[in-house]
């Protein structure tokens, strides 16, 4: 089997290796089949896509909203390097995966917008399927509504073109879609499990998610959700598409 490509841009070493962690354990692969790029710290380079069964995009606390003098040095490479990644991608239908994060560089192809319209703070919350989505091969065998942890400060407020809505929330209508045939873009986080989320929830507590005061009562509330569906995703996305 050709292997995945995982990237993330976590720059603190154990939120970074849980995540990748998180990803082998839900996609069902072992670290040769899913090989990790830290793009916060070592620069891309050039990805044959006919090397790779697919590629994900984790989360992080880069936003492609902000100002852009207010990124770092490494966020303006990263987001470089990812949409020209993503374009080729999306040129050759090549299958790929971006989670939180993710959705924002795939969003802002093609006329779509990303900005803090719809941010959501960390939490539990209730995603519904569009009628495609209960149609799409990804999505299809998920409950029509099922419950996700997130957190995040931008969304995708305008979808790009040729976009397919797949699922929504009452308070973020883009929570995933596709473009073509075979690259998706979720909102949340089909990785994510209550231990991780805590995780996060303390090495995130200064980034401006939550006030830091409700650190302990966040994750009450994290340990309080049942969140069983969204992992599928990622392991479907491996049935589907492991050559």
């Amino acid at each position: 089997m050709k292997p995945f490509l995982f990237l993330g841009t976590r720059a603190e070493d154990a939120v970074a290796d849980d995540e990748y962690e998180a990803v082998l354990r839900c996609a069902g692969l072992a670290e040769r089949d899913l090989r990790r790029h830290r793009l916060e710290r070592d620069p891309l380079g050039e990805v044959d896509l006919a090397a790779w069964s697919g590629v994900l995009l984790g989360g992080g606390p880069f936003n492609v909203s902000d100002p852009d003098d207010e990124k770092s040095d490494a966020q303006r490479r990263a987001e470089r390097e990812l949409t020209a990644l993503a374009d080729r991608a999306l040129a050759a239908d090549h299958p790929f995966f971006g989670a939180c994060y993710g959705i924002g560089i795939l969003g802002r192809t093609g006329g779509g917008s990303v900005d803090r319209t719809y941010g959501e703070p960390i939490g539990c919350v209730e995603v519904t399927l569009t009628e495609a989505g209960r149609d799409d091969p990804l999505f299809a065998d998920l409950s029509d509504s099922f419950d996700v942890l997130l957190g995040h400060k931008e969304a995708v407020r305008t979808l790009p073109r040729g976009a397919v809505l797949l699922a929504s929330s009452t308070t973020c209508p883009v929570q995933a879609f596709r473009l073509g045939e075979n690259v998706y873009a979720t909102q949340f986080h089909p990785e994510l499990d209550v231990e991780s989320l805590c995780l996060r929830v303390d090495t995130y507590r200064e980034y401006g998610y939550f006030p830091p005061a409700q650190a302990q009562s966040v994750k009450d509330m994290a340990r309080r959700a049942v969140v069983t569906e969204p992992p599928r995703l990622l392991a479907t996305f491996v049935e589907r598409y492991a050559e």
